[in-house]
């Protein structure tokens, strides 16, 4: 217990851009008693609606653990990612957890995205007490849906992310909304949270069009956009975003409203694809700016050549082959979580699962540094959840340009839960 408070009181300042370095002695564990490498299962969208994401998310994990395991690993022990597809289905992704516990002998669990995928995995995680580190948005995590087990400490939700863009769309944009969004879990998230952030505001959201995520033909929904809408605030995901994308330019013509989207309606799309030249001047919320910035960081350079991104937010391989940017640093950032946590518990095993929640509970400033290329960050360790910068771009020939970021204090709101009083 004591070696637990004083863990808890060391990661209250720790920068994780030099995790090892800074700890106490009793925590670095240079010389490891085991040279088992730790294994960290990756639920991995590869196929199903998230494959898109899926598929960088892989390439930015694999990066990630490179970088690590040729700095000497975690606590000189090797990382081994032990992949399986949960097709991007919530049952799926139980059996999968189920798996990485009981047939792999995982360490920790890691990647999910998309949320519902996320809730109906993360009871087993709980059940399993399996420490269950998911790189999704959804708010299901701050919210106190989910359990101990499960925490988000890479990426920021939705919550955050929408509260924080609210007064640039009304003081820029417009304060008459209509919204269309996926009607899942995530897209429900945008619905409940922008619309309480743009009425705030002094706006209003005139009409809330919920599509099937699935869905592959949209036009049918758009005449229900009332005729006064001032923003059209739009994300979508899946396969067929190309086309929901190309279908709304198509249904308005020469004329729009001004248009707010989430990136989500772009991920591993190409903005200069034909039939999105009507994408000029909207503007669209980005977690990592896809485009290099002229003011690019020394960290996003570092991340962008590791993961194999060039100034496009293309593979450098294949400038055709368009990376989720927004959301994939998540990836990179939590494994470096994972890493700074296990070194601060002396992990040694699943005996210090719960000892590796505590550890990572107790974290608070994640400064911008290579661990940490999308920008500083601020751990709650009651509500499991990590806060951030948030970007918008707008579209200009071609490019997305970064034209505001908002401070990590714009995207805090008040705790919902404390996960540190249950039981582990």
């Amino acid at each position: 217990m004591t070696n637990a408070t004083t863990r808890r009181g060391a990661l209250k300042t720790l920068g994780l851009g030099a995790a090892a370095a800074s700890l106490p002695l009793w925590a670095r564990y240079t010389n490891a008693q085991t040279s088992e490498p730790v294994k960290i299962g990756f639920q991995v969208h590869r196929t199903g609606i998230g494959a898109a994401y899926g598929r960088w998310y892989d390439r930015t994990t694999q990066a990630a653990v490179k970088l690590i395991n040729d700095g000497g690993g975690i606590n000189g022990r090797m990382i081994e990612i032990m992949a399986e597809d949960d097709g991007t289905d919530p049952k799926r992704g139980a059996e999968v957890v189920e798996k990485f516990a009981n047939q792999h002998g995982c360490d920790v669990g890691f990647g999910t995205l998309f949320s519902h995928v996320v809730i109906g995995s993360s009871p087993r995680a709980g059940e399993l007490k399996l420490p269950y580190f998911v790189v999704s948005e959804g708010h299901h995590v701050a919210s106190g849906m989910l359990n101990r087990y499960t925490l988000q400490p890479g990426i920021t939700d939705v919550k955050s992310q929408v509260q924080a863009m609210a007064p640039y769309v009304a003081d820029n944009l417009g304060k008459k909304v209509t919204m269309i969004f996926p009607d899942f879990a995530f897209g429900h998230d945008h619905r409940d949270y922008f619309s309480a952030a743009i009425e705030a505001q002094g706006g209003e959201v005139l009409e809330k069009i919920a599509i099937p995520p699935s869905e592959t033909s949209f036009t049918k929904y758009f005449p229900k956009i009332p005729r006064d809408t001032e923003v059209l605030y739009h994300v979508m995901v899946g396969p067929a975003v190309l086309t929901f994308v190309k279908e709304l330019g198509e249904f308005f013509g020469p004329s729009r409203p001004e248009m707010f989207g989430f990136i989500d309606s772009l991920e591993a799309v190409d903005i200069a694809s034909p039939g999105l030249e009507y994408l000029e001047g909207t503007y669209f919320w980005e977690g990592n700016p896809r485009n290099a910035q002229p003011d690019q960081s020394e960290h996003d350079k570092f991340y962008r050549a590791a993961v194999g991104v060039d100034d496009n937010g293309a593979s450098v391989s294949d400038p055709t082959d368009v990376s989720t940017y927004a959301h994939m640093f998540g990836c990179w950032e939590t494994l470096h979580v994972i890493k700074a946590g296990m070194e601060a518990a002396g992990y040694q095993g699943p005996g210090d699962r719960a000892t590796l929640i505590e550890a990572v509970e107790a974290m608070t400033d994640m400064p911008h540094s290579q661990a940490h290329p999308q920008g500083a960050k601020i751990f709650n360790g009651k509500t499991h959840q990590v806060f951030g910068h948030q970007y918008i771009s707008r579209v200009e020939a071609g490019r997305l340009v970064k034209v505001h970021t908002t401070s990590i204090e714009d995207t805090l709101y008040p705790d919902e839960v404390d996960y540190t009083t249950q039981a582990f």
